[in-house]
């Protein structure tokens, strides 16, 4: 599957304006049609997994191992930029990003690349001040996949 890039377009400093767009719903959602209201996850991106995976199973199975370990993986990025464990959380922020991306979660997934910018630029203070946005979009892109995707799916597929 082709993803989108999610690399910085201000040169690695897009940690303030990123988040600040993001939280707001600038610049890293996409607007439905005829609806203001912004998607957390994107359907074509799951259609496309599905079309990968031929079918529907395994990328409800990823689906819900996404949503399942959302707290912990969310933990052990928090609790690595707390003790800025650099290694661990570039480890954990990248599997975030990348798996966010493959469940359509691109507003997260932009979000979670700031974060990796801040964090291999060593910048913890800023690193922890995404932290709570970060925190946020999560519980939102789960909330959203499980009741537009893996509900729906599982529904349809017994």
């Amino acid at each position: 599957m082709d993803s989108p890039p999610l690399t910085s377009s201000s040169g690695g400093v897009p940690a303030e304006a990123s988040a600040a767009g993001a939280a707001a719903g600038v610049g890293a959602g996409v607007h439905q049609a005829g609806n203001d209201a912004m998607r957390w996850v994107e359907p074509d991106i799951l259609a496309e997994l599905e079309a990968e995976l031929d079918g529907p199973e395994l990328a409800l199975g990823f689906a819900r191992d996404y949503a399942s370990l959302w707290d912990q993986r969310f933990s052990r990025l928090a609790a690595a930029v707390h003790t800025e464990d650099r290694p661990i959380a570039l480890d954990a922020v990248i599997s975030l990003r990348i798996a966010s991306t493959m469940v359509g979660g691109i507003r997260l997934s932009v979000l979670a690349q700031a974060l990796e910018d801040a964090i291999r630029r060593s910048d913890f203070v800023q690193g922890q001040a995404l932290l709570a946005t970060l925190a946020e979009h999560g519980v939102r892109t789960v909330s959203e996949l499980q009741a537009n995707y893996i509900l729906k799916k599982r529904l349809t597929l017994q």
